[in-house]
């Protein structure tokens, strides 16, 4: 009883720590049930380069944000519920090593350990994870994810109309759906990916033809007061009602890392045969 006591309160005052380092531009972590399973440092593949992200694993979240001060201050935190990832792991290329997807109905990107070991005991932690929820919940894992977005620097040109080279003036683009990046012209249109939002979001003319097909093919539910709402956003995804959001909201550092040099390895607060207290660092 004392143990457990001890380890409820090594647990809670883990999460109060990393409550205080998001600060005002967090949210409250602290639930019942909710158990800090390890934490570390990962290259997050954003839009425009790869850049270190502190990640949190909990027992049902997964949380990452913008090292501003290793140890200390985060900023721009992202919360992602478990029950809601799958992960995928990527092979080796050139100086990509070590990587796997976190993929999500809403957005997917990938990230990169230091090591294949660290990749490994990430990897095994997020799976257990999600396997324990699951069960738990008698849920099943989402079928549908949001597409990869394709880094800037790996289209020079449109990858769809394969002509229009991207300049100051011919900005970058991606589709929503299926996370190419493309010219204006090739995306102009919109539609409602209702994983991700219930406005209508940028997807290139080869998704928009797609999209609109399966939706004629899709058997129409009876007319309601809440199914012409719903029209009448589809309608405006045809064009206009800008709500493209092109940038990646994780992309951009709002200042620059006091520290650059951060701690590798996966930190586990082994939970499950040692209690919280024990803190187990895999270089």
């Amino acid at each position: 009883m004392v143990d457990r006591l001890v380890n409820s309160e090594a647990n809670a005052r883990r999460i109060a720590m990393v409550e205080n380092c998001f600060g005002s531009s967090g949210q409250p972590l602290a639930e019942q049930g909710r158990v800090l399973v390890g934490e570390g440092v990962l290259t997050k593949m954003c839009r425009k380069k790869p850049k270190a992200r502190q990640f949190f694993l909990f027992n049902d979240i997964l949380v990452y944000g913008n090292i501003v001060i290793n140890k200390k201050k985060y900023n721009k935190q992202h919360v992602i519920p478990l029950e809601e990832v799958k992960l995928e792991s990527l092979k080796d290329e050139g100086q990509y090593r070590n990587g796997w997807l976190i993929r999500t109905a809403s957005k997917s990107f990938a990230v990169y350990a230091a090591t294949a070991t660290e990749k490994e005991e990430w990897m095994a932690h997020i799976e257990k994870c999600i396997e324990d929820l699951l069960r738990k919940s008698g849920k099943q894992p989402p079928s549908e994810h949001a597409a990869v977005w394709v880094p800037d620097n790996e289209a020079a040109i449109c990858m769809h109309c394969k002509k229009t080279q991207f300049t100051v003036l011919n900005r970058r683009h991606h589709c929503r759906k299926c996370g190419a990046v493309v010219c204006g012209p090739c995306s102009s249109k919109r539609f409602v990916l209702r994983t991700q939002s219930e406005k209508p979001l940028r997807v290139c003319l080869h998704c928009y033809d797609r999209l609109t097909r399966d939706k004629t093919r899709t058997p129409r539910p009876l007319p309601s007061v809440a199914a012409a709402a719903a029209k009448a956003a589809g309608d405006a995804a045809g064009s206009g009602g800008e709500s493209s959001q092109d940038d990646d909201s994780d992309d951009e550092d709002e200042r620059p890392a006091v520290e650059d040099k951060h701690d590798e390895g996966f930190t586990s607060y082994n939970a499950v045969k040692n209690g919280f207290g024990a803190r187990v660092t895999t270089v």
